[in-house]
């Protein structure tokens, strides 16, 4: 998005901008993520998530829901993928899903922010996502409406009571408490 886009702010500002409700095509979207592993970094995806995102004829207006299956958990490795699905980290069993409510969105420079609450292990915190608004295509691939976002932001696994790994006695880390997530979304509008 331009600079000239973001500094106005206004639907009437964003080329094709459409006011309505949008569906996260999981199939053209991913949910991915890297976080410190002793001397390197290990990264992973989830493949099972869905969301809404609404779209306000003034963009700051906007608002988005997202569940993540946690049990979705891919990187590449099954048996540190069924670690991480453990009470250990995610504990799937008594928590499932991952889930995101937008509270707010803002422009900052030639970005937006938006703000919500992420919830992991039962416990909600607030979030700053950083993104870049990719586009509206009104013709999509099959003449459908489609909205594109990069998003990205770094939590403390901690701060939600993750915290295997983590050194309490002055040893080493095993894994890292800084998580960054990479958020690529494609939605379509609900017709």
């Amino acid at each position: 998005m331009s600079e000239a886009t973001v500094a106005a702010g206004n639907a009437s500002a964003i080329e094709g901008w459409v006011a309505g409700t949008w569906s996260i095509d999981a199939a053209h979207s991913a949910v991915s993520f890297s976080v410190r592993h002793l001397m390197s970094k290990v990264r992973g995806r989830f493949t099972e998530f869905n969301g809404q995102i609404v779209t306000a004829e003034e963009p700051v207006g906007s608002s988005v829901t997202a569940s993540i299956d946690l049990s979705s958990v891919d990187t590449s490795i099954t048996m540190r993928d069924d670690h991480l699905r453990s009470a250990d980290f995610f504990d799937v069993e008594k928590y499932p899903t991952m889930e995101f409510a937008s509270t707010g969105l803002r422009q900052d420079d030639e970005s937006w922010v938006l703000t919500g609450d992420l919830t992991i292990y039962g416990t909600t915190r607030p979030v700053e996502i950083e993104l870049d608004f990719l586009g509206i295509d009104p013709t999509g691939m099959q003449g459908e409406t489609r909205i594109g976002f990069e998003g990205r932001t770094t939590i403390r696994r901690s701060d939600f009571g993750v915290s295997f790994g983590l050194a309490v006695d002055g040893s080493k880390i095993v894994v890292g408490d800084k998580v960054t997530i990479a958020l690529d979304i494609e939605a379509v509008l609900d017709a």
